[in-house]
This record gives C-alpha cells, structure tokens and sequence, in this order.
C-alpha cells in the first residue's frame, strides 16, 4: 500500500521512489547508529545556534545563525571529541547540517516554524547525497557497500540525485529515490472539474460525485488507556506503544492509499481542476473540527493532485480565497447570508431551486476559476455583473465564518 507508490519532489520535476528495505540483524544495528550520529548532530546544532540566535536578539546583532559552512567546520572538531561519529557516513552528517541551515533561512524567510530538535521516539532518517547506486535488488551506499536487500517492486526510471533512509515508529525500514525523471502520462479526457474539500464527504466533485474516506479507529482510544496504566519502561509498556503505532500506521497506509488513487482518477478525467484556496492553518484553530480536519489531510491531497496534474498535462487553480461558494446559488447568483454549517441542503428564495451544500459550491468553484481566467467551459455558470455586486458583502462573512464552515 504505502510503500508501493511513487513520489514526487513537489519543488522540482523529479521523481521518488520508496521502496522497503530488509536489512539483516548486523545492519540494523548499524543504520540505527547512523540514526543517532545524523539526529546528534541536529540536535547540537540546533542548540548551538538558539543560543547565538537569542544573543543576537538581545544585542541586535546581524548574524542570527551559524551558516552551514560554520557548521561544517566545527563538525571536524566535534568528531575528534565524539570518534562514534565516524561509524557514520561524513557526506550524511554534512547533509544534515545543510537541511539545518535550509530549516533556518525558511524561518527567517516565514516559510516555516522554528525548526525543533529530534527525537528517538519520533520516525528517523538520513540522507545520502552521493553513490548510492541499486545492484540487483540491494541498495548500496557508503558504509553499507554490499547493500541492503531491497524490495523492489518497480523500475527505476532516470539518473539517481540522492536517497533517503528512514525508520519508522514500527521499526520498518525505508529507501526513498529520488530521480531526475519527469514521467508524463496521457489523460483519458479534457474536462473541468470543481472539486469542494469537506469533513462528511472529504472531496465533492462539480458533476455531483463524492468520495469518502471513512476509517475504523476501532480500539485507539482503548489502546491509549492501556499504555497509561503501564509502568513507564516496562516491556508490556513497551509493547502496547508498539501496538499503537502499528494501528496508527495502518490508517496513515489506508489514507495515502485512498488519496493516490482519488487523486490520480481525478487528474486523468479532467484537463482542469478548480479548487478553494482553504485557509488550513486557521481553521485547525477550531477545536470542534480541528481533529476531524486533521483526519482528511487535505493539504497532502492537493499536493497529490497539484504534482499529479502536471504528469497528466493539466492544471490546477485556486480560487480566491474566502470566496463564499457554498453561500452563492449557482443558478442565478443569489447570495444566502443566513446559511448555517448545519444546512446541508437549502433552497434558493430566487429562483426555488434545492440545493445541495457541497454539490453547490463545488459548482460556484469551478465557475469562479473560469470567470477569472475568462474560458468558456461547457457547463460553467456565469453570473452577471449585477449579482457579482454582493459578492464582497459575503465575502466578509464566510472570512469569519470559514473557521467553522468546512
């Protein structure tokens, strides 16, 4: 499931692969200390550059942050005082002091938080940024020249860039690749489509189709309980943290394999995809929804479909954010001020026509993608200039109403 799917580097046309590794008892042992060399020395970073970061605010100095030249020559002296840094791969080490310093100019930039230190409880991973190179169906890298067996289950396509070795909470192995190949598929079709991301439904299609994504929790809650009454360090506790993360890792399998294929459906259908520019962050504020929210993962989902669009020859628009879709009928126009999220259906005082929610503001969507790049789409329904007046009076409303709203 999830390891069979390619992915993509969002950024760049390159294309990933994951497969699974199998390594062996002696190679376990030794990836998990190239785990622990790469995440120390995060981690001393890290804390060397907070503490020249709040000096620098407190005497408004200019340098906020050791670059990552600084960095790699203090990692010279810092493997002379620890020598099990040498078991692990230098170019490794040196990689990550540079996502160090990427994770730093993002957030001076506002692109991203504060970066955080790394933890052995959370997943683990390092990067390879040369020679690594498949033989057969082993992997092979520095320190591990006659490889790790590979599962793999696809070929291979372009020239290897770099490789990414993770570990997950269920200690299972992983290799990501990453090639220089842009695959380009064919789409079966030249349609529009408005696509309106919710909570019942994660994704109502213009042409009045749903998708679903509903998934089992079962036991979490009980599981949760169970690991609190453990003693802490215990192999029973232990044990059940275990279990837990293999249950959570189950629905994280589920979700991927579930978005993959809806999204690759989509994009092979339709030429153009018109989506809602949600405000995400903001309405994860929301308690009541936050968790249900959480659970589509719709920023993962219009990643999926933003980069699968491209292999396909499509494209994806956004509207304008807080664009009052569900609130406008798109048959004639009339805005609804007084609709409610729990208004799943509503009629039209206009024109009489019943509505349906979600099917409603998908439509109102994709028109608004067409009005603002002025296509001529089959289907697509254009209002007049004279009801668009009252769109900016909605607009101010769905603004403070989107936090509850999706």
């Amino acid at each position: 499931m999830f390891d069979k799917y390619i992915y993509i580097n969002y950024n760049r046309n390159m294309q990933s692969y994951k497969f699974r590794l199998q390594p062996n008892k002696e190679q376990r042992e030794k990836l998990d200390n190239m785990f622990g060399c790469s995440r120390f020395t995060w981690n001393y970073f890290l804390d060397l550059n907070n503490k020249i970061y709040l000096e620098a605010k407190e005497k408004d100095l200019k340098k906020k942050h050791l670059n990552y030249y600084d960095c790699a020559n203090k990692l010279t002296g810092l493997k002379k005082e620890n020598e099990w840094l040498k078991e692990a791969n230098s170019q490794a080490l040196q990689q990550t002091l540079k996502d160090l310093d990427t994770a730093y100019n993002r957030f001076f930039q506002k692109k991203s938080g504060f970066p955080k230190f790394k933890s052995k409880k959370n997943n683990q991973s390092f990067r390879v940024p040369q020679f690594f190179e498949l033989k057969g169906n082993h992997s092979c890298f520095p320190k591990f020249k006659k490889g790790i067996k590979t599962i793999i289950h696809r070929e291979v396509l372009g020239n290897v860039k770099y490789a990414t070795i993770s570990k997950t909470k269920t200690d299972k192995y992983f290799v990501s690749i990453t090639t220089d190949f842009e695959e380009k598929k064919k789409r079966i079709s030249n349609n529009s489509a408005g696509l309106d991301l919710g909570i019942k439904d994660l994704v109502v299609v213009s042409d009045g189709q749903k998708y679903s994504l509903k998934i089992n929790e079962g036991n979490i809650k009980f599981l949760h309980k169970q690991i609190s009454k453990k003693k802490k360090g215990s192999k029973n506790r232990k044990k059940a943290i275990l279990k837990l993360a293999k249950r959570y890792e189950k629905f994280g399998n589920v979700k991927q394999d579930f978005q993959h294929k809806l999204s690759d459906k989509l994009c092979k259908e339709n030429k153009l995809i018109a989506i809602e520019d949600l405000n995400i962050k903001g309405m994860l504020k929301n308690h009541c929804l936050a968790k249900s929210i959480s659970n589509q993962s719709w920023y993962w989902l219009i990643k999926k479909i933003e980069y699968k669009s491209k292999r396909y020859g499509g494209e994806v628009v956004k509207t304008k954010r807080f664009y009052p879709s569900s609130k406008t009928c798109n048959h004639c126009g009339y805005i609804n001020q007084d609709l409610e999220l729990k208004d799943r259906e509503w009629e039209c005082p206009k024109c009489k026509t019943i509505l349906d929610r979600d099917i409603n503001a998908s439509k109102n969507i994709l028109a608004q993608v067409l009005r603002e790049l002025n296509l001529k789409g089959e289907g697509s329904t254009r209002l007049k200039p004279a009801e668009l007046s009252s769109i900016d009076e909605a607009v101010k409303q769905e603004a403070f109403g989107s936090l509850v709203q999706r």
